[in-house]
């Protein structure tokens, strides 16, 4: 009998996996691919959706243009693993047996407790996210004036935060739309943690899309209409109004994944892997979003695309080494840089080129950094379909 292994989700960690598995399983094994959409999402560009819905023809790629022929693809959303019998549980009560299992279900968006912030905001996880995000900021700015603009805030100023106001920025002056936008960060800078010459460039190119930059206080509490900003015992909040409130503050692991008997993190409920990409149960590995990939001491990968892009190669060929008993590789995310796109502009930072190595300008931008961000893009098309799948959507990237 066949030995099943079953990939879950189809973001780049499962993409990835899928394609590599693809490559080193033998005649004996039968791989099942189950996610809950039957197309891949190239998630770092989901943002353009939000000005133009018709993007996500480009960056929603059909599983059947990803996956072998051979590989078994069934739709649905993951509820439970029940390791002892080795068995996926989906939503509406069926089940798929593996005896080998690669976990990479991405996460969810962490609201962190903060009132009426899940309830009145969006996020920003997937297609249907940014078609309701694009409507609602084009009902509101057709029912404002210019003497009232809509009012669109964006909570963080990571890297989702920042690329959504700017893409908000540039529905509105491509449709002359009466908008406000206003980005909100608790921190004293955007992009957090980050090298300040990048943070100075990118605050530089915000402002210049006119987006309002809110730092040093959260967000305390959110109702119907209003977000409140700080406060505490002896100061009230301040108040901004809004239209729509976009969220991107923050990630969680999946809400099914804390009933799985694996080791993972209380609060997060991601799952504890070592380096190898496997989990407290040998016949399971865990990569991307959903992961906390040991890096050494106290150390975890980055929840990000390069990382689990990088991380499903091995992962795949892991899960294979442990059916045929051979040793597994070990993985260590090595950063290639970060491209950001700012609307039709982008900011690169520390770029490493393959064999050249590092680019010699540290922060820019302009035109080299916007054929980058879509190249990174275009890369991964081609790696998961084909080159021409790629120049198809280069348009829109």
């Amino acid at each position: 009998m066949s030995t099943q292994v079953v990939v879950l989700g189809s973001g780049y960690a499962g993409a990835g996996a899928v394609k590599r598995l693809e490559e080193e399983l033998g005649y004996d094994a039968e791989l099942t691919w189950v996610a809950e959409h039957d197309y891949h999402l190239v998630l770092h560009e989901v943002h353009r959706c939000i000005r133009d819905p018709s993007v996500e023809s480009s960056i929603a790629i059909p599983i059947d243009d990803v996956k072998s022929p051979e590989t078994n693809f069934v739709k649905g959303r993951a509820t439970n693993v029940d390791v002892d019998e080795r068995v996926v549980e989906l939503e509406g009560g069926d089940t798929v047996d593996y005896d080998y299992l690669l976990v990479a279900i991405g996460s969810s968006t962490a609201f962190f407790g903060i009132d009426g912030l899940k309830k009145y905001a969006h996020q920003l996880k997937g297609l249907d996210d940014a078609r309701e995000i694009h409507q609602d900021i084009k009902q509101a700015s057709a029912d404002a004036s210019r003497d009232d603009p809509a009012k669109i805030v964006i909570g963080g100023a990571g890297l989702s935060g920042i690329q959504t106001a700017a893409e908000v920025a540039e529905y509105r002056d491509q449709n002359r739309a009466p908008i406000d936008i206003q980005l909100v960060e608790g921190m004293d800078e955007i992009f957090p943690g980050n090298d300040p010459e990048l943070q100075g460039a990118l605050r530089k190119r915000l402002e210049a899309l006119d987006i309002e930059i809110l730092r040093g206080d959260f967000i305390s509490n959110v109702d119907e209409e209003t977000v409140y900003i700080g406060g505490g015992e002896d100061e009230d909040p301040d108040e901004l109004a809004y239209d729509v409130l976009v969220w991107t503050g923050g990630i969680t692991g999946q809400p099914e994944a804390q009933d799985v008997d694996l080791e993972q993190d209380e609060r997060s409920h991601r799952f504890y892997a070592e380096d190898d990409f496997q989990t407290s149960d040998d016949r399971i590995f865990a990569v991307g979003d959903c992961a906390l990939v040991e890096q050494g001491a106290d150390n975890v990968a980055p929840p990000t695309a390069q990382a689990a892009w990088d991380a499903a190669d091995v992962a795949g060929e892991n899960v294979a080494r442990a059916m045929e008993g051979r040793p597994l590789k070990r993985w260590s995310f090595t950063d290639k840089g970060t491209v950001i796109s700012i609307g039709h502009d982008a900011v690169a930072h520390a770029v490493k080129f393959p064999v050249v190595g590092e680019f010699p300008v540290n922060v820019f931008g302009g035109p080299l950094a916007r054929v980058l961000k879509k190249g990174i893009a275009a890369n991964w098309i081609a790696d998961v379909t084909t080159v021409n799948h790629a120049l198809s959507a280069w348009s829109d990237l």
